[in-house]
């Protein structure tokens, strides 16, 4: 009964942390900083994206799925 109860009140502590709120107009600036970016350098990983498929004489697994057959 007790291990139910602690997990329960773990849950519930654990989802509190969530939010779901929108950004706000100020927090716009720190988000858009090149070092909070997914890919602060588009070119760079373009390069490597073309050198690593010159390398493995493949190309693709960096989007969609599908097969080299052209069916999908």
């Amino acid at each position: 009964m007790t291990l139910k109860y602690l997990t329960g009140l773990f849950l519930v502590a654990a989802l509190c942390g969530c939010n779901t709120a929108p950004v706000q107009p100020w927090e716009r600036g720190i988000l858009a900083k090149p070092e909070m970016q997914w890919n602060p350098d588009v070119m760079d990983s373009i390069l490597r994206a073309q050198i690593y498929a010159s390398k493995e004489a493949s190309s693709g697994g960096a989007g969609a799925a599908g097969g080299g057959c052209g069916c999908n």
